[in-house]
Parts: C-alpha cells; sequence; structure tokens
C-alpha cells in the first residue's frame, strides 16, 4: 500500500498530484504565458532581426511563427502532465529509464540556469540604473551594481524557494498588470510620436528573396529556441491543470499572441523614440530613465515585476525539479532553487549576453539543435509508441518495466544523438548549413522517426488489456498507494 512512499524516486514534489491539487485553468495557464513573455527579452527581441535586416513586421512575424510552431509540441508533451500529474524529471523517466531520465532532464536544465543567470543580470542591471535615475546618491555607492544583482537574484531565489502555487500566485495578479503596462507604453509612444515613428515604415534591407530566406530560417530557430525550454518541462506546470481543455486553451490564448504583441510594442517604441529623442532606445531602463520620478517609480515596478514573473516559472522550476530527481530522499525542490541560483550565477550570463548575434543566433540557436531532439523523443514516445498509456507506480519504481536496462533506455540516447548529429551537421559541412539553419525541427524529427523505429515492439509497452487493467480502481487498490490512487482518479475521462 505504501510503494510510492518507500520508493528511491519519489518524494512529496516529485509524486503524482492529487485531484485537489488540480486547481489551475484556463487562466491560470494564459496567466503563466503571458507573465513569462512579458519581460525585457522579449521587448528587445526584434531588435536583432531588424538589425540583421528584416523590418518590423518581418520580424515580428518571424517571432510569432517560431512561438506558433512550438506551441503544438507544448501542448503534446503538456497531455501527459495533466493526465498522469507527474513533472517533468518522472516523465523523462518513460523514454530514458529511472536513471537515464537525468540526460534529459539535466540537459533542460543547464539551459534554464543560463537564462536564470541571464534574467536576473537584466533584472538586477535594470534596478541598478532606475536607482540611479531615481536617487542620484545610488551611483556613488561602491559596487552598486552587484549589490542591485545580488538583491535581485536574491529575491528570485527566494520566490522561487517557495514552490509552484506561489508562481501560480505571482503570475495571475501579475499577468494583468504587465499588460496594462505595456499597453500604456504603446500608447504613450503614438500619441508622442504622432504615429509610431519612422521604423515602422521603414523597408527591409534584403534586395533578393534568398538574402532574406538566409537570415529567416536561422532566425526562426532562434525563436523556436526561446520557448523550446518550456516545451519539454510543461508538465511540471499542465500537472496541476484542471482539464486538457484548460492547459490547451490557456496556453494558445497566452504564448503566441503575447509574444507577438510584446515584441510589437518593443519595436514601435523604439521607433517613437528616433522621432521623440532624436535615436533608437531599444532598452526599456534607458527608455524610463528619461521620465519623470513617478513614471520611473513605477516602471521600475513594472520591470522587477516581469523579470521575475518569467525567471521563475521559466527557470527555476525545471532546474529544480532537476537536482531533486538527483537526490530524492535528500533535496527538495527550495533546495533545488537554490542550486540554481547558484549555478546561474557561474554561467556568467554577462557573456552570453555579449551582443544579440551571439544571443540570437548562438544561445538560442545552439540550445535547440540540443532540445529539438528530446522534444521528438518525448512525442514520439508517448503518442507513437505507447499511444498514451503509462502504467503510473512502474514510473516509480527500480524494478519496473520503465528501468530497461540498469536503469538506462539505450534505444533513447541513439535517437537523441542521431537528432543532435545532423541537426549540428551543418556546423562542419558547410553544404548541409540548411539543416543546422532548422536545427529545432530538424533535431526533432530526425530524433522523433528514430525512437519511434528502436522502439516498435518493445516489452515496455502496454497492451490495451494491460492498459485496463491499470486503470481499474478497484485492482489498484491492492498495489498502489493512496497518492497513487487518487492521482489515477477519473484517469479514463481525461
Amino acid at each position: 500500500m505504501a510503494e510510492l512512499r518507500k520508493s528511491d524516486y519519489s518524494n512529496e514534489d516529485l509524486r503524482p498530484t492529487r485531484a485537489e491539487e488540480r486547481t489551475w485553468s484556463a487562466y491560470n495557464m494564459a496567466s503563466l504565458w503571458i507573465g513569462m513573455s512579458v519581460c525585457i527579452p522579449t521587448y528587445t527581441l526584434a531588435s536583432g532581426l531588424i538589425a540583421a535586416g528584416m523590418n518590423w513586421w518581418q520580424a515580428v512575424l518571424t517571432i510569432v511563427l517560431g512561438n506558433a510552431i512550438v506551441l503544438v509540441p507544448m501542448i503534446l508533451n503538456a497531455h501527459a502532465g495533466t493526465r498522469y500529474g507527474v513533472p517533468y524529471p518522472v516523465f523523462a523517466r518513460l523514454w530514458f529509464g529511472t536513471k537515464g531520465a537525468h540526460i534529459p532532464s539535466l540537459m533542460r536544465a543547464i539551459v534554464a540556469a543560463g537564462w536564470f543567470g541571464i534574467q536576473t543580470w537584466i533584472g538586477g542591471s535594470a534596478l541598478d540604473a532606475l536607482l540611479s535615475s531615481l536617487w542620484s546618491g545610488w551611483a556613488n555607492i561602491p559596487l552598486h551594481l552587484p549589490i542591485a544583482f545580488l538583491a535581485f537574484w536574491a529575491l528570485n531565489v527566494w520566490i522561487g524557494y517557495k514552490g509552484p502555487e506561489a508562481i501560480r500566485s505571482l503570475e495571475s495578479w501579475g499577468a494583468p498588470l504587465l499588460l496594462a503596462l505595456g499597453l500604456c507604453l504603446l500608447v504613450w509612444a503614438y500619441k508622442a510620436a504622432g504615429g509610431f515613428g519612422p521604423m515602422l515604415s521603414a523597408p527591409s534591407k534584403f534586395k533578393t528573396t534568398g538574402e532574406f530566406l538566409a537570415v529567416f530560417f536561422p532566425a526562426l530557430t532562434g525563436m523556436i529556441g526561446f520557448w523550446s525550454t518550456l516545451a519539454l518541462n510543461i508538465p511540471d506546470f499542465s500537472r496541476y491543470a484542471k482539464s486538457q481543455k484548460a492547459q490547451i486553451l490557456g496556453q494558445i490564448m497566452g504564448l503566441p499572441t503575447t509574444m507577438g504583441l510584446f515584441s510589437f510594442i518593443g519595436v514601435a517604441v523604439t521607433s517613437a523614440t528616433v522621432v521623440v529623442f532624436g535615436e533608437a532606445i531599444w532598452d526599456p531602463v534607458v527608455l524610463l530613465s528619461k521620465f519623470p520620478p513617478l513614471v520611473v517609480t513605477m516602471g521600475t515596478v513594472g520591470i522587477v515585476l516581469a523579470t521575475i514573473t518569467t525567471n521563475i516559472a521559466a527557470n527555476v522550476v525545471a532546474p529544480a525539479r532537476a537536482i531533486e530527481n538527483l537526490f530524492p530522499r535528500k533535496f527538495t525542490f527550495g533546495l533545488g532553487a537554490i542550486v540554481t541560483g547558484i549555478i546561474g550565477i557561474a554561467m556568467q550570463p554577462w557573456a552570453l549576453l555579449a551582443n544579440y548575434a551571439a544571443y540570437i543566433f548562438g544561445w538560442l540557436g545552439t540550445y535547440a539543435a540540443f532540445l529539438g531532439p528530446l522534444d521528438g523523443v518525448a512525442i514520439a514516445d508517448y503518442w507513437l509508441v505507447r499511444q498514451k498509456k503509462i502504467d503510473l507506480v512502474d514510473l516509480y519504481q527500480a524494478s519496473g518495466r520503465y528501468h530497461y536496462s540498469k536503469g538506462i533506455n539505450l534505444r533513447a540516447i541513439i535517437a537523441l544523438g542521431l537528432g543532435i548529429l545532423v541537426a549540428l551537421s551543418g556546423r562542419f559541412i558547410p553544404a548541409l548549413g540548411f539543416l543546422t539553419d532548422n536545427a529545432w525541427i530538424v533535431g526533432l524529427f530526425v530524433s522523433a522517426a528514430s525512437y519511434w523505429y528502436l522502439m516498435r515492439g518493445h516489452g515496455s509497452v502496454l497492451s490495451d488489456e494491460e492498459f485496463r487493467a491499470i486503470t481499474d480502481l478497484k485492482k489498484t487498490t491492492e498495489t498502489v498507494s493512496q497518492t497513487a490512487e487518487v492521482a489515477l482518479e477519473g484517469l479514463e475521462g481525461r
């Protein structure tokens, strides 16, 4: 009766969510995405594309298209979280094994820790600049920038330490406030410039379709890479959703729409600054410093809130869960959040933000080549190989069907390796550059096809009869702990 409680692969945070814990509505899911999408990197995202030669609508369209594409695996992977109530590291055991799951969870965690460092550096720098504009003596304080950075870092770690429910509350009330502030900035830009300014009328710098496509495809990969991280660990959040309808509608309403709108606000407001101030100001912190103190104060609150809502949900949950999954009996989610913060500093975010070319085509594009294949393995396993049928208890057992050979599914590692190899082949063979330009999509399909082929007829796949027996509560009560019983409640209807 207490198999999960005694399991070395389970603890209070990694167990399946209970029915009463599944409280997230479509609004909560949409709020999650609004809170994560409204941030300084989104505001400035289009600037790198415009600098590369696109006009404003080409840049915004590339961003929206990239987010619409990544929304598909986002919804597909979220299904498992909502149906079975498991977090991402446990979901990964399904395809990589009880021990092999550390590979995808740590791959996701490293990227998230890097993003955590980037966001805290941006937020800390913004806080430092805005404090300087509000109080002239702040700039005279020794090490004022490191102080602002560490203060902001500590605030992020503290909220992350409080756990997922604190994140839900923060996103729910923060999302409408952030949208309102963004729209106010858009209205100011329109009125102050007598329109949106010259940037919106500037033509593309590309003379031919070929020149445009040469930039478009690697840029699209970068835009997909922006949220390809969450496409993997979305079960960490969808496990709290009330239903599949709630997670699907919430994500559709929240992700591509907000990313498109806020990146357009960034372009439009920056275009207006050319008219109002005589120069293009892409940095919202620099822009706010030109306003009266009251506006600066309100803007400071908005930027701090925007950075925190993005950072906590997108960049703390995944690595905290991954670290917790390494040592389920010793680490909690809170301790994982602290370790995430330390790693984020160690990754030197100031170097990752050295320039926008390195940011979009280097940082975003490169890790997309690793995460796309992971998405391919996850989708192929759950939807094609197993057709959504999972033995929930075996995900927590060393002797279960998902332990594979010594805890590792070698087939998943081979499929992952093939996807990464093909996706990055253009780095070594110039003639195959188009594969690397579309690294995320190419890697996803190569790994998905490879994994499906390698796993055909595998013994870990449940038959319809086995699945019906497992989901029969009268039988599972004899072998499954109360925790798993509640998680399986109503499974057939989800």
